[in-house]
């Protein structure tokens, strides 16, 4: 996805990361916020590159919040198997949540190409 030969939907990109919109959404607007060098974990970054990357997340996360008018989001990041990181490279989410939803983590929802593409599309036109 960051060498761009794996298709998905970009919701923002930079020198460092890349941010897309999750195929197996726990709610909608679920995003992944990845480093785009190959760290597996957290602590395989020093302390300058973690800060970095979390400095990005209030500004993805208001695009995501402001187009899917979302009322809170959750932040998530998994380091490991018994973490359960499915994907060995570091990355976090941004799961938007809404009140008529609730807090259900295990929920996930596989949504249309044409869906994620019109979603994606929303978002990125939310960044100011």
């Amino acid at each position: 996805m960051i060498e761009g030969k794996l298709s998905c939907y970009v919701i923002y990109q930079d020198d460092d990361c890349i941010a897309i919109l999750d195929k197996y959404p726990i709610d909608n607007g679920h995003s992944l916020v990845i480093t785009k060098k190959p760290y597996e974990k957290l602590t395989d970054m020093d302390v300058d590159e973690v800060a970095k990357l979390f400095s990005k997340i209030p500004k993805i996360a208001n695009a995501i919040i402001k187009a899917t008018n979302a009322d809170a989001f959750s932040i998530a990041q998994n380091n490991g198997k018994a973490a359960k990181q499915i994907v060995p490279h570091v990355h976090v989410h941004i799961i938007p949540r809404y009140n008529k939803t609730g807090i259900l983590w295990t929920k996930r929802k596989i949504l249309k190409d044409n869906e994620l593409n019109e979603l994606a599309q929303k978002i990125k036109n939310c960044f100011e």
